[in-house]
């Protein structure tokens, strides 16, 4: 039996070190570690209009850090967020961990580390809505295994399921499809889907923007939790001031630059 090839966290801008354990299809041993962007530019064509949305951005984020980015819409929040998590790539600049370059690894290297390093929640929740809440949530893994694979382990990974949903309190409601759930619900099982991979960055887009202000202030309190007790490091987008003060820094955006950097209150 072969056994699992590993990373080194030294090795994260090592393309053949990368690019050998995504050839074997091997589970990657990804790093824990700082996440910076330098000098990142991205613009869109409107027709034959350029639009730039990043001027030039320059951030980092601390290993159990919990950081907000803040600005009006437009301002490229939510590109720098999806340029950190190799959602997009940038038209200029370099996305770094640990100090390694990752933004320009191969794509199946982007791949893998989408779906062992960074975790996800959007505001639209995208639950499929076919699916139950405790399918929902194995759906990382499933994309992650081979089906043989996946078969193998399915007893492993459905326990793992249900305890992370049981932590988001949900463990009530693990049948049932996206359509029988509140918006609250939603977003609780978009965090155990993400959670479902041990993430060790959690981006979250407007993660209370869907939701009244209980129910935003219920979500902000898991993901406070997490980043307390779990040490996950948690980079989060909102236009909402008081959302963002519950961060540990605020990064605010203007018109594709950072305008400032502030402690949160």
């Amino acid at each position: 039996m072969s056994q699992t090839q590993t990373i080194d966290p030294s090795d994260v801008g090592n393309r053949s070190a990368v690019q050998s354990v995504v050839n074997k299809q091997e589970t990657v041993k990804m790093p824990k570690g700082q996440i910076s962007t330098v000098a990142l530019e991205k613009s869109y064509f409107k027709g034959q209009h350029k639009i730039p949305v990043l001027r030039g951005v320059e951030v980092a984020v601390n290993e159990g850090e919990f950081v907000s980015i803040v600005g009006q819409s437009g301002s490229g929040k939510s590109t720098l967020l999806h340029l950190i998590g190799l959602l997009d790539t940038p038209d200029v600049g370099e996305i770094l961990m640990n100090g390694d370059r990752i933004d320009d690894l191969p794509e199946k290297s982007r791949d893998q580390l989408r779906n062992h390093v960074f975790g996800f929640i959007f505001q639209f929740y995208h639950l499929l809505p076919e699916l139950s809440l405790l399918e929902n949530v194995m759906s990382p893994l499933m994309i992650r295994h081979s089906l043989w694979s996946f078969w193998k382990q399915r007893r492993a990974m459905r326990e793992q399921a249900c305890e992370i949903i049981a932590k988001v309190g949900l463990g009530h409601r693990m049948k049932h499809k996206p359509s029988e759930l509140s918006g609250g619900e939603m977003q609780r099982a978009a965090i155990a889907r993400a959670l479902i991979t041990k993430p060790t960055v959690l981006l979250a887009d407007e993660p209370t923007g869907n939701l009244d202000s209980d129910t935003g202030g219920e979500i902000m309190d898991l993901l406070a939790s997490l980043n307390e007790h779990d040490r996950l490091t948690i980079v989060m987008v909102t236009h909402d001031d008081s959302i963002a003060r519950q961060a540990h820094r605020i990064v605010r955006l203007k018109e594709g630059r950072i305008e400032a950097v502030d402690r949160a209150a």
